[in-house]
C-alpha cells in the first residue's frame, strides 16, 4: 500500500478521536484486546512462521523458540497480572499537606503511540512492544521493517482482520514512511533498532517533545569473557548456540569473545567442535540455519571475512544463492581492532585473548568503550563476575549463561547509553508505556494559613517554626 504524509496524518488523527472517547481507560476492555491479539498469533502461527523461513530462512522450531512463543508468553503474563499493575497507588499525603490525607497515582496511559520494529525478530519485536502499549490503554501505529517483507505482510493481515486501524495499524514501507510518521505528532515512541537511526528518531521526537523508548544494539558490541577458571565445555556449548541463532542477527548476541590466553587453546577447540554438533559440517547448506537478512548484509559478512582471511580459525565459507554464511571464528584479534569496535551483526566472532591475571583491565577497557546491550562472563570465580557486573554499565547479561537473562518473567529488557533507553517486558512494559499522574484530594475545612502570606513578622517566625516542625 502506498502511504502519504496526508494517509499518516489521517490514521494518527483516528486513533487520537478514538483514544479520547475513553475506551482505552478500562482495563477489563484492555484485557479483552489482548486475548484477541494472543488469539490472533495462536491461529495465524503457520502464516508467520513462513514468513519468518521466507525472510530469514528460519526453521519452525527457531521461529517458535524466539519470535512467537515469546510473545505468547508475554501476554500471558500481562493478562495475569494487568489489574494489579493497573490499580491506582494510594499514599498518605503527610503533614505538610495537611488537611489532606490521601493521594493517589493513576497510570495513565499516554495516547497514541508510534511502534518502529526491526527485521531480526519482526514479530517477537513488533507484537511485544505492541502488546505493552495496549496493556497501558495506548493505541498504536506500526512501523515494521521493509527489510522482512513477508513477516511484515502476515503481521499486516492478520491485525486487520482483529483490530480497527483506529486502534491499532500496521504500516509497510522504508525508511520515506517512517520517516512519515516521525514528522506526526505521537505521544509515545518505541524504537528497536541501531543507534545511528535512534539519533535521528530523538532528533524529530524532539520537535514535539514526544517520550521516547529506545532498545538498541550496543554500538562497540556484546563482550563475551571467558576467564581461565571457567568450565571451558560449557562455555563453548553455550556460545555456540547463541552465535548460531539467527545467524548472528541479534542485539544481545556475542559481538567478540576475549578468552584468557592460558586457555585460548583448548576452549576453541571446544567451540569449534561445538559448532559442528549443532549446526554440521556444512551450516551453510544446512536448512535450519538462519540465513543473512539481505545480498547487501550477506556481502558485508564476506567483505569483513576477507579482511580477516589469514586468521579464519574455522569457518569462511558461504553460499551467496542463499545468503547463509558458516559461523566464523577469527584469532588472534586485538582489543583494538575495528572489528571489536562495531556491533557485527553476522556469524563473525573475533577472538581476543588476554592474560588471565589482567582481566580487571580487560574489564576497564570495556568499561571506556559504548555501553554494551549485553555482556556475559564464565568463570568459577562467582565473587569476581559478580564485582564485574555490579560495577560495568550494560543493558543486561549473565554470568556462565547466554541470552537467558532476556526470558525472564518480571525483568526488565533495556539497554543504556548507545544501547537504548527506557525498558519494557511485562510490568516495565505496561511502565513504559504508563505516565503516573499524581493526583491530591484537598480538603474544604482545617485548611491552615502556613502556607500563605505573611511571610514576616511575628506571623512568619511562627509559620517557619511549624515548618521546620513538620520537615524533620
Amino acid at each position: 500500500m502506498e502511504h502519504t504524509q496526508a494517509s499518516v496524518h489521517a490514521l494518527v488523527s483516528a486513533q487520537r478521536a478514538f483514544f479520547r472517547t475513553g475506551a482505552t481507560l478500562d482495563v477489563s476492555w484492555r484485557i479483552r484486546t489482548l486475548k484477541k491479539l494472543k488469539q490472533a498469533v495462536l491461529d495465524h502461527r503457520e502464516a508467520l512462521e513462513s514468513a519468518l523461513l521466507e525472510d530469514l530462512g528460519k526453521s519452525p522450531m527457531e521461529s517458535y523458540l524466539c519470535d512467537i512463543g515469546p510473545v505468547i508468553a508475554e501476554i500471558n503474563e500481562i493478562l495475569r497480572k494487568l489489574r494489579r499493575w493497573a490499580r491506582p497507588e494510594t499514599h498518605y499525603s503527610g503533614l505538610m499537606c495537611f488537611p489532606s490525607a490521601v493521594t493517589r497515582v493513576y497510570k495513565m496511559p499516554y495516547g497514541v503511540s508510534l511502534i518502529i520494529s526491526p527485521f531480526n525478530f519482526p514479530v517477537l519485536l513488533t507484537l511485544g512492544p505492541l502488546a505493552a502499549s495496549l496493556s497501558a490503554g495506548n493505541t498504536a501505529v506500526i512501523k515494521a521493517s521493509s527489510k522482512s517483507p513477508a513477516s511484515t505482510r502476515a503481521m499486516g493481515d492478520m491485525l486487520r482482520e482483529v483490530f480497527p486501524e483506529s486502534l491499532v495499524a500496521l504500516l509497510d514501507g522504508g525508511h520515506d514512511v517512517a520517516d512519515m510518521c516521525l514528522q506526526e505528532r505521537f505521544d509515545k515512541i518505541f524504537y528497536t533498532g541501531s543507534p545511528a537511526v535512534a539519533g535521528h528518531v530523538l532528533t524529530q521526537a524532539a520537535r514535539h517533545l514526544t517520550p521516547v523508548a529506545l532498545e538498541l544494539g550496543g554500538e562497540t558490541g556484546n563482550f563475551c569473557i571467558v576467564r581461565r577458571d571457567a568450565d571451558l565445555q560449557d562455555a563453548a556449548r553455550k556460545i555456540a548456540f547463541m552465535k548460531l541463532l539467527n545467524a548472528g542477527q541479534v542485539c544481545i548476541n556475542i559481538n567478540q569473545i576475549a578468552v584468557a590466553r592460558e586457555v585460548a587453546e583448548p576452549f576453541l577447540e571446544a567451540l569449534k567442535r561445538e559448532f559442528t554438533r549443532q549446526i554440521g559440517e556444512h551450516p551453510e547448506e544446512n536448512p535450519e540455519y538462519p540465513r543473512l537478512i539481505s545480498p547487501a548484509a550477506y556481502e558485508r559478512c564476506c567483505s569483513l571475512a576477507e579482511r580477516y582471511r589469514d586468521r579464519i580459525i574455522f569457518g569462511g565459507s558461504g553460499n551467496p544463492e542463499n545468503q547463509r554464511f558458516a559461523p566464523t571464528l577469527l584469532y588472534p584479534v586485538d582489543m583494538e581492532e575495528d572489528i571489536v569496535r562495531q556491533e557485527l551483526f553476522c556469524p563473525l566472532l573475533p577472538v581476543v585473548p588476554f592474560r588471565d591475571g589482567e582481566a580487571d583491565l580487560l574489564m576497564e577497557t570495556i568499561a571506556r568503550r559504548e555501553h554494551p546491550l549485553a555482556l556475559y562472563v564464565f568463570t568459577s570465580d562467582r565473587r569476581w563476575a559478580r564485582k564485574v557486573m555490579t560495577t560495568q554499565q550494560y543493558g543486561g547479561g549473565c554470568i556462565n549463561e547466554v541470552c537467558l537473562h532476556l526470558m525472564v518473567p518480571g525483568v526488565p529488557f533495556n539497554g543504556t547509553g548507545h544501547s537504548g533507553m527506557g525498558a519494557y517486558h511485562g510490568e516495565w512494559g505496561f511502565r513504559e508505556f504508563s505516565h503516573p499522574s499524581t493526583v491530591l484530594t484537598g480538603r474544604t475545612f482545617w485548611n491552615l494559613s502556613l502556607r500563605e502570606h505573611p511571610y514576616s513578622g511575628k506571623a512568619g517566625k511562627k509559620k517557619m517554626r511549624l515548618l521546620k516542625m513538620v520537615e524533620k
